[in-house]
């Protein structure tokens, strides 16, 4: 996960970067950036893994001059990345994921192109973007080259002499949003940074749109498709922040609507406290407790000042410390009682199991009822790195205890009116430890959410989406014509 936030003043812009920049730390851990453009370009990196981004970048904003900026929190690579290219100088911040980086790059390195960014031994993400947008032949062609040569997704900001160039990937899986005030314009990938800045939304920009930010104003580039729209269905569930809003739906009320959903299956279990996993199970909780009509109580409360959340280090053993220190159990509130938990997700389980679950068994709860807000987590995630290696998921390890090894067709284990789902379930729920575990289903989960089943990427649940459904012969068609685009291409143009 990533985040990226730009603005575009009639005044010094940094401090709106800096706090803008900073209400995106919820979506990754390892590396802030920060570049603004004044008669030159301004850039500063810095690793946020033992830190918070504003007390890094506190200091800088202040000598970062400029009317014109972007910055970006990154789960994996240091951005923004400068490139002195054909069509100038420009910075560039990007967030998604990108499936064929591998055979991109070597693509890209047999025609005589070099890359200088590298994060753990591999190439940075941004810099092989910024490599393919300098194979067009302007900026907007580039991206649309880029849009055409990647498979996964990938959205963007991009900083040079014209102005803010903002892109939205092609199947629309993650969001940009457009926000206006007086003086100025913001694009941001969370709306959640546009109240406290006095933003307000102007425009939810479409599955492949590219707009231009500058001095004289908003001017779009390319126009988007909404009929390609498949946004992550995830942020709302987990990786979202409350506040913010995806396609004009705000992230609280549908967490509220999914924990209404949970309870009104739940009529045969008799339960004395209802509570959330913090932070993202609590909206969950809210609705579940609304609708049973039981009482909502904290057994776990979250030492917020000094933990994360512990999904987004990429390291185990970080995530294990985080998810062990930042939960701490009220045993007042736990002895005795039957216990509803409120899940965003089951994705690997081994948290829920050793952190949270053990602390309220430890503590003397009776009983332990866990309801995820989503359906099992059955496929890692392709276009946002929403989740990650397939053998992790606990659904997977189900199976696989289950049918004594891998599967290829899962079809039965995805549809929970199965025989084969049930016992599934009651394999997690024995592994976990828990008195009852009920998931959400695929059907309540967009009924929460409230937009056209077609419009979601529902990826991570049922494997299915534009892009793995792509037959192979059209996969191998955009291969092939992107190297085409490099056959013509000069060497010394990379």
């Amino acid at each position: 996960m990533s985040g990226i936030f730009g603005v575009v003043s009639k005044n010094d812009c940094s401090e709106i970067l800096l706090y803008g920049t900073d209400y995106h730390t919820h979506l990754g851990t390892e590396y802030g950036g920060m570049a603004t453009l004044a008669d030159d370009f301004s850039r500063q990196i810095h690793n946020i893994s033992q830190s918070q981004f504003k007390s890094k970048f506190y200091s800088d904003y202040k000598h970062m001059p400029g009317n014109k900026g972007i910055g970006v929190i990154s789960d994996s690579d240091e951005q923004p990345i400068y490139l002195n290219s054909k069509f100038g100088p420009f910075c560039i911040v990007t967030m998604g994921l990108i499936e064929n980086k591998e055979e991109l790059v070597r693509d890209l390195l047999n025609k005589g192109a070099s890359f200088s960014e590298m994060t753990r031994g591999a190439v940075n993400t941004t810099e092989l973007i910024s490599k393919l947008i300098n194979l067009g032949e302007s900026i907007v062609d580039g991206i649309e080259k880029m849009f055409e040569a990647i498979e996964g997704s990938c959205s963007l900001l991009l900083l040079n002499k014209d102005g803010l160039y903002a892109a939205r990937d092609r199947w629309g899986y993650t969001p940009m949003v457009l926000g206006k005030r007086d003086d100025s314009w913001a694009i941001t990938s969370e709306t959640n940074a546009f109240p406290n800045l006095g933003f307000t939304i102007e425009k939810y920009l479409l599955p492949g749109e590219i707009i231009l930010l500058n001095d004289d104003g908003l001017a779009q580039r390319k126009p988007g498709n909404s009929a390609n729209s498949q946004i992550c269905t995830f942020l709302w569930i987990y990786t979202g922040f409350p506040a913010s809003n995806y396609e004009g739906v705000n992230v609280e009320i549908v967490r509220e609507r999914c924990g209404r959903f949970l309870a009104k299956h739940d009529k045969d279990i008799e339960v004395d406290v209802v509570s959330g996993v913090p932070d993202s199970g609590i909206a969950h909780a809210i609705g579940y407790a609304q609708e049973s009509k039981k009482p909502y109580k904290r057994p776990l409360v979250k030492y917020t000042p000094g933990y994360g959340r512990s999904y987004t280090p990429p390291s185990q053993e970080m995530r294990d410390l985080i998810a062990t220190m930042k939960l701490i159990p009220i045993r007042e509130i736990i002895e005795g009682n039957r216990i509803v938990v409120c899940e965003d997700s089951i994705v690997r389980g081994t948290q829920l199991k050793n952190f949270t679950v053990k602390k309220l068994w430890d503590c003397g709860a009776k009983e332990v009822h866990v309801r995820p807000a989503c359906p099992p987590l059955m496929y890692p995630c392709k276009f946002c790195l929403s989740t990650r290696s397939i053998h992790e998921l606990a659904a997977r390890r189900a199976i696989k205890a289950l049918e004594g090894n891998d599967v290829e067709d899962i079809s039965e284990y995805i549809d929970h009116t199965t025989a084969k789902y049930k016992k599934m379930v009651e394999w997690i729920t024995r592994d976990l430890s828990l008195t009852t575990l009920r998931y959400q289903t695929v059907d309540d989960m967009v009924k929460a959410i409230g937009l056209p089943k077609d419009k979601l990427c529902l990826y991570c649940w049922t494997g299915e989406s534009p892009e793995s459904n792509r037959p192979e012969k059209r996969q191998s068609q955009q291969a092939e014509k992107f190297r085409k685009i490099l056959d013509q291409t000069p060497n010394n143009s990379i």
